[in-house]
């Protein structure tokens, strides 16, 4: 396969309005975010050493470089009355919706302790809003439409929020969705997080328009949004307009945020369809040097304090590996349970 040739697509993105969000959101939210974003990394970072030890086993897709979005996500729209549902790349949602480090950790070692009593994996991780990661590409959408439909017919606030990747697009099960979302008003806001890659293919060889959204939404007659993915601003700002829109119309939203992926894949994929230099380029818009940077430009963080903060978060994941090297390993005689309904 050859090597990437950048595709100049002209994305209109969404307003940042950073001096806005800056002064409306305050000093301390604004820290925390930068705290929430550093822990993704983190995390993402030691468990993937894990897996690299032979400590952790099966399928594992990391987050790194996308943190913006779905932190922007949970903050802009809140937990409780919203459904949460994403794909297979689901440590850093499950963590932003209440899931601790220990419990994840211990879920990628197996152990009883962990997210899923150790059942699960990487691929699938839940919280009390979190309907699940799921691993079949695409497959996840119905459920998203489903959790939509139950709030409208139960005439209960909130809205069902679904992220997918931009490979998923072409997937029946994706077309499908936006089809009755559209169809039946359900207030689902579907969110396309395209890295520019699906597995190993460039988004412009797998999907035939650009921008996605933008483009996909016209057939199905609801509104879309283009985000910069690796600006919390723009997503924040986008996603708060989004969630006030949802709650207004009752209508499904279609969002693109465009954005890059700094590892391959999954772990087991070197990434060798891109070169050093493309992944360097992208490494120039970290979204969490970006934030950082924006936090130091309005005085409300310092150079040494965003390194003790980094420092702490990276002692609390190397704190969740022993946690989850001690913990013990589920018993095989509770294999069966939890099969079926009591």
């Amino acid at each position: 396969m050859t090597k990437k040739t950048v595709h100049h697509v002209k994305y209109n993105f969404f307003d940042n309005q950073t001096d806005k969000w800056v002064k409306e959101l305050g000093k301390d939210r604004l820290i925390e975010t930068l705290k929430q974003m550093l822990t993704i990394r983190h995390f993402e970072i030691r468990a993937e050493s894990a897996y690299q030890q032979g400590k952790v086993g099966g399928f594992f897709h990391a987050y790194m470089g996308q943190e913006a979005i779905q932190t922007a996500a949970v903050n802009a729209l809140g937990v409780e009355k919203n459904w949460w549902i994403t794909t297979y790349r689901c440590h850093a949602l499950a963590y932003l919706l209440g899931a601790t480090p220990n419990e994840m950790m211990a879920e990628l070692y197996g152990k009883e302790t962990g997210n899923a009593l150790g059942r699960g994996g990487s691929m699938h991780f839940y919280a009390d809003r979190l309907l699940g990661g799921f691993g079949i590409v695409g497959g996840h959408l119905p459920i998203a439409t489903g959790a939509a439909f139950s709030l409208k017919y139960q005439k209960q606030e909130g809205v069902a929020l679904c992220f997918l990747g931009d490979g998923a697009v072409a997937q029946g099960a994706v077309h499908e969705s936006l089809n009755l979302a559209a169809l039946w008003n359900l207030p689902c806001i579907y969110v396309i997080e395209n890295n520019q890659w699906g597995m190993g293919t460039a988004v412009n060889r797998a999907i035939c328009v650009q921008p996605i959204a933008e483009n996909l939404a016209k057939s199905y007659g609801i509104s879309s949004y283009t985000f910069d993915g690796m600006d919390y601003f723009s997503c924040y700002n986008g996603f708060s307009h989004v969630r006030d829109e949802v709650k207004k119309t009752g209508r499904p939203i279609l969002v693109e945020a465009v954005t890059e992926r700094f590892r391959g894949h999954s772990i087991s994929d070197p990434g060798l369809y891109r070169s050093k230099q493309e992944l360097e380029d992208a490494k120039t818009r970290d979204p969490i040097h970006l934030f950082g940077d924006t936090l130091k430009k309005h005085k409300m963080i310092t150079d040494k304090e965003i390194e003790t903060l980094d420092k702490q978060q990276k002692e609390l994941i190397v704190a969740s590996m022993k946690f989850a090297e001690e913990s013990p390993a589920p018993d095989p005689i509770t294999l069966e349970e939890g099969v079926f309904a009591p």
